[in-house]
This record gives C-alpha cells, sequence and structure tokens, in this order.
C-alpha cells in the first residue's frame, strides 16, 4: 500500500522535520514520493516515480523551509498502475465550476466496477487517480441539479455519500482539498493517526513525532477540517476493511510483477 501525511492549519507553518520523518519510511514504500503545498490560492505540486530518499529533488525541497497551511505528501507501494510520474499521488482535477480537487489515497480498490468507466480518460492508470475523477463527477452532477455552487456543508454531504459507498470490500483511507475543506477518512484499523496542537492538525499513517497525543483516527467517518479544526464529522458507516489472505495475494502478485517474477 502507501503512506499518507496532511498538515492543516490557521496559519502558515513550516512542516520539514515531520515531511523528512515521514519521507524516511520509503524503504518499504519505493515506488514514487509527492509533496502538494498551497501558495497563494494555487497547489504547487512536486512528485517523481522513484523513492523519496533517492531523490535530489526532494532532498533540494527539503534543504529549505517547507511552509503552509495547508500541506500534503504521499509515499507510494503500487498495487494498481505502473511506476510512472502520472501515477504518484497528489492527483488534481478541476470540477465544471473551475474548484480544484486534490487528492491522496492510502488503499486498494478491490470491487468498485463503476470507476472502470475512467480508466480512458485518466492521465495514469490507477484506482487512486479514477476515484478523484467519480467524485469530481459526482459533483458536477450535483452542482448542475442545483443550477448554481454547492456550499461547503452540501460537498461535505456529498462526500460522505460517496466514501460511504466506495468504502464498501476496499481499503479507502483519503485525504483530499478542495480550496476551502480538507477531507480525511479511514476503513481499516491502525492505518492513520492523527495529532492535534497549537501548531495545527498533522495526520499521517503512522506518528511521526515522539508526542504522546497521537490518536487513532476513528475508522469508517469522513471528517472536515479547517484552519486546523474539525468543523463537519460524519455518521459511521459499515465498511471497515479487513485485509485477507485472498487481498494479500492479489496484492503479492502485483509487486511480484513488478519485479519480473
Amino acid at each position: 500500500m502507501c503512506e499518507i501525511f496532511c498538515f492543516n492549519s490557521n496559519t502558515p507553518k513550516q512542516v520539514n522535520e515531520c515531511l523528512e520523518c515521514f519521507y524516511n519510511h520509503s524503504d518499504q514504500h519505493p515506488h514514487g514520493w509527492g509533496l502538494a503545498t498551497m501558495q497563494s490560492d494555487e497547489f504547487v505540486i512536486t512528485k517523481e516515480p522513484i523513492k523519496a530518499t533517492c531523490s535530489q529533488h526532494l532532498k533540494d525541497i527539503l534543504s529549505n523551509p517547507v511552509v503552509g497551511k495547508n500541506v500534503f505528501a504521499h509515499i507510494r507501494l503500487a498495487t494498481v498502475g505502473e511506476i510512472i510520474s502520472p501515477n504518484c499521488h497528489p492527483f488534481t482535477e478541476a470540477d465544471d465550476n473551475n474548484r480544484s480537487w486534490m487528492l491522496i489515497h492510502n488503499g486498494t480498490i478491490f470491487d468498485y466496477p463503476e470507476l472502470d468507466r475512467y480508466k480512458n480518460v485518466e492521465n495514469g492508470d490507477t484506482d487512486s487517480e479514477r476515484i478523484l475523477l467519480h467524485i469530481i463527477d459526482k459533483v458536477n452532477e450535483f452542482e448542475d441539479a442545483k443550477g448554481g455552487l454547492s456550499t461547503i456543508k452540501e460537498r461535505f454531504n456529498l462526500l460522505t455519500e460517496i466514501v460511504s459507498d466506495l468504502s464498501k470490500n476496499n481499503k479507502l483511507n483519503l485525504m483530499i482539498y478542495d480550496g476551502d475543506l480538507t477531507y480525511i477518512h479511514s476503513n481499516m484499523r491502525k492505518s492513520l493517526y492523527y495529532l492535534k496542537n497549537d501548531d495545527g492538525f498533522l495526520v499521517a499513517t503512522t506518528p511521526l513525532t515522539d508526542d504522546d497525543g497521537w490518536l487513532e483516527v476513528e475508522l469508517n467517518k469522513l471528517f472536515g477540517l479547517i484552519d486546523g479544526n474539525i468543523i463537519f464529522e460524519s455518521e459511521e458507516h459499515d465498511n471497515e476493511f479487513i485485509l485477507t489472505e485472498v487481498h494479500e495475494k492479489i496484492l503479492q502478485d502485483y509487486l511480484d510483477s513488478l519485479n519480473g517474477e
């Protein structure tokens, strides 16, 4: 699978120390890295299909302060899709009202045939990019029916429905950003943690600091963050993902294919 990282705060903060710890996990996730920061209300996204600790470009980035209110990072262990730059996270796409969306995913879609329709239109060939394209279509449909822009709460409610449906039989640890709201979701135990402190809200696959305050993200709920605070929390769905031997074999067979075995 992969590892994911998010920082959300009300003021720009430097996050180099956490990022360096995060990217040091890339020995177990060697198939690419990505970083997204907000600058002047636009995302600056950098990604490469190589192991993070082998990237001179990433070393150059981290040699300078990485500062932001909204920062997202990803290291990839491929389970679907080639090891190429278009398959590295984060993924971005604009909806019909020119709102930019960003998504990073830790997990695998084992069972959701509706996503297959995006195989011929996505830039790469990952299930994660298809999730974003599916969300964009649903947002466009909602706003077309409404005849105008959605509110933040309407988008949160819509994504609650989408994520709940997508999570059936699938591992769906997600971080999504729509320019206003950061969405966090996990449906597998001990696979996503958060730390809330004076600096803001940190979320990561594994705790990245020695602080005692790291807690497991509550399962099967969608959370909406703004300025380092949870402002929306969904009801709990029933789609906890439990990794079985069947899932493990599917994933191992894919990794073996990448290694030519």
